[in-house]
């Protein structure tokens, strides 16, 4: 899966954000940044699905969703 972010350097700094709730972050250099939104992302898919799952009763099935 892919995800999109808006990234600008601001300064010295290089910020950016994804259109996932709370998926911000910045660094020295756009490289810095573009791995610290893709830690950031998948940190965030992960703690999602943990949520997801503790959420289900009974039996559920996992299934994959991509973009429309």
């Amino acid at each position: 899966m892919r995800y999109t972010a808006i990234v600008q350097q601001r300064g010295k700094w290089w910020m950016g954000g994804s259109h996932i709730p709370g998926v911000n972050s910045q660094g020295a250099t756009r490289d810095e940044l573009v791995e610290n939104l893709s830690s950031a992302v998948h940190e965030a898919v992960e703690m999602n699905r943990a949520d997801a799952l503790a959420a289900a009763e009974g039996a559920y099935e996992e299934i994959a969703i991509g973009p429309r």
